[in-house]
């Protein structure tokens, strides 16, 4: 269960330390407010500066530069200053090496904490840490995707103060600080991380019909692994109001002893990568458009519980076509249909224009088409109709007439096109005439040859 209380803000710098480095993210707390907000209304939250470190991340040593240095808290406390550490050494977060080059990428990095509340009063100790202990989830999502994971922060005893610390009044005060926990010497709140879920893809597109995967996953502490521990994957879709369930798998030890429900046909979770991997991804077959949406992957191993959401989108390439595949000047008016048809989504854009035969710049025709009414199709896809309305004084032959069209489908707007032929009784008078010159000029060089 989980309280309202979180951190959002952006990756402000990173810094190196033994075997890894510290991720600083500078950030706003944001609390269940208790107060009125200008208007009166009771405000629904509070906002504060603050700043969340994450210690000793595990990377590569060609991926931090060697001028780096570790992050070094304030010298001197303040027990206004909302600071808090969390070891992310182990379990190691993927792909966390992406928040190193966010800063010179211009990505922002988006960032929430929550106070986490165990369900039914479990308190989340074991030997090492026993509880009382006090709890945070924290999700990260980096801009543009590639790094989404929800942590669970679990805060760490009070190491002995510094043997020059004097430890008067003032010293007494800051064990409380702004979150009402125990600090520091150096006034930052000590967690480390036990236990998180992670997406590399916030958003993707696939084709109606294909098979996508949708990437979720955890890890969490050694210390804290069980055997025989019991692991819950719950995948639920999202959609314009509307929530349904997808598939719910549980193991208990291993992959022989699982139970699934299935709610959606194609859809599936490898029990053997769960096992092994923490890998919960899920598996849809034969998309249709009633699978578009948003999917959140719930994850539950002992008392901890996260979630990461990911938003699928459902396309089909519109089939583009001509009603005419030659048009001739002696048969206007005319109307002339440029024909969209089995796509998805609705978004799709159609526009006509003209190219004169002495000219190479395009003039649109917006004001001599109509579109028709959207045409739906048992799969979910769509077609629809553009129609341009010819007068033959204003397309002499040789015109080239285009129509094209833009959907979200396509990498590109495609475009269709035709020429406007001179009538038949034109054409058959330019042939006979030259034939005829051809005739007149093998005769003359004929009679020059005798």
């Amino acid at each position: 269960m989980l309280k309202v209380l979180f951190l959002t803000g952006y990756l402000m710098t990173y810094t190196s330390g033994e075997g890894g480095a510290d991720v600083v993210l500078s950030c706003s707390l944001v609390e269940e407010a208790s107060g009125l907000d200008d208007m009166g209304d009771r405000a629904p939250f509070s906002r504060s500066p603050a700043t969340l470190v994450l210690r000793d991340v595990s990377i590569s040593p060609d991926q931090v530069p060697d001028t780096l240095t570790p992050f070094v808290p304030p010298t001197v406390p303040d027990p206004d200053l909302i600071l808090i550490e969390a070891t992310a050494s182990s379990p190691a977060i993927p792909d966390v090496d992406l928040l190193l080059h966010a800063d010179c990428n211009e990505q922002e990095v988006a960032c929430e904490i929550s106070r986490y509340h165990f369900p039914q009063g479990a308190a989340g100790g074991d030997e090492d840490h026993p509880a009382p202990a006090h709890f945070f989830i924290a999700t990260l999502e980096l801009e543009g995707g590639g790094l989404s994971t929800a942590l669970v922060l679990r805060t760490l005893g009070l190491p002995a103060p510094p043997a020059a610390a004097d430890p008067g009044p003032g010293d007494r005060t800051l064990g409380e600080g702004r979150l009402g926990l125990p600090l520091s010497w150096s006034g930052s709140l000590l967690t480390e991380v036990v236990f998180m879920v992670f997406s590399r893809e916030k958003e993707l597109t696939a084709p109606l019909g294909g098979d996508v995967l949708l990437n979720c996953g955890f890890r969490q502490q050694e210390a804290l692994q069980v055997v025989g521990q019991e692991v819950s994957v719950e995948w639920w879709l999202q959609h314009q109001g509307h929530g349904k369930r997808v598939l719910d798998l549980k193991l208990t030890g291993s992959q022989e002893h699982s139970e699934s429900v299935v709610k959606r046909d194609g859809s599936s979770v490898d029990p053997a990568l769960l096992v092994a991997d923490g890998n919960a991804s899920l598996t849809l077959r034969k998309l249709k458009v009633s699978d578009q949406g948003t999917y959140i992957c719930t994850i539950n191993v002992g008392t901890f519980q996260a979630q990461q959401t990911i938003r699928l989108h459902v396309n089909q390439l519109p089939r583009v076509s001509l009603s005419e595949e030659k048009l001739v000047s002696q048969e206007f008016p005319h109307k002339l249909s440029c024909n969209c048809q089995n796509y998805y989504p609705l978004d799709c854009k159609m526009e006509w224009f003209s190219v004169s035969p002495d000219d190479v710049e395009r003039t649109e025709l917006s004001g001599e088409m109509s579109l028709s009414s959207h045409r739906q199709h048992a799969d979910g896809t769509v077609s629809l109709s553009s129609h341009l309305y010819l007068q033959r004084r204003s397309l002499p032959p040789g015109t080239g007439l285009i129509c094209r069209v833009s959907h979200p489908a396509l990498g590109s707007p495609v475009s269709i096109s035709l020429v406007v032929q001179p009538p038949a009784s034109v054409r058959t008078e330019v042939y006979w005439m030259g034939l005829g010159f051809l005739l007149i000029t093998v005769l003359f060089f004929y009679q020059l040859m005798r």
